[in-house]
């Protein structure tokens, strides 16, 4: 994946009628939480194989198992075809940040970094952004 010039906005309006109004919800809130830093859509093929859009907030490099230096998002917003989902890519002391909130977080299928849901009145709104500013708080300087 990379990053593009399109703007999140832009992106956010292309969205259907049927997430755009909790995506942008979903954009206001995280924006505010990680405290204006960089926000981009990000595209392309992701973990899996699928084509992404995705906007990131904050940024981060990171080694991966292949040695190599990648750049990527703190936290993450995409609409996907039966989800939102927010990637929160912070770990801390050695858990991702995710995975140790699933059982807080609402109707929500969690992963090690993904929270995906149908809507956004399915999760607890204030617990996903106490995940969000606790990753703004662990991955400072990008």
């Amino acid at each position: 994946m990379q990053t593009t010039d399109t703007p999140p906005d832009e992106y956010l309006a292309s969205l259907p009628e049927s997430v755009r109004g909790d995506m942008t919800t979903l954009d206001e809130e995280i924006a505010l939480a990680m405290h204006g830093r960089h926000r981009v859509v990000w595209e392309g093929r992701f973990w899996g194989g699928t084509e992404q859009r995705i906007i990131g907030y904050g940024d981060h490099r990171y080694t991966g198992r292949s040695g190599k230096s990648v750049d990527w998002f703190v936290v993450g917003l995409a609409a996907q075809k039966n989800y939102i989902t927010v990637y929160v890519t912070a770990v801390d002391d050695g858990a991702y940040l995710a995975e140790g909130a699933a059982g807080r977080l609402g109707k929500a299928k969690v992963g090690r970094s993904s929270i995906s849901f149908k809507r956004l009145a399915d999760i607890d709104l204030p617990v996903l952004l106490e995940l969000v500013g606790r990753a703004n708080t662990l991955m400072p300087g990008a």
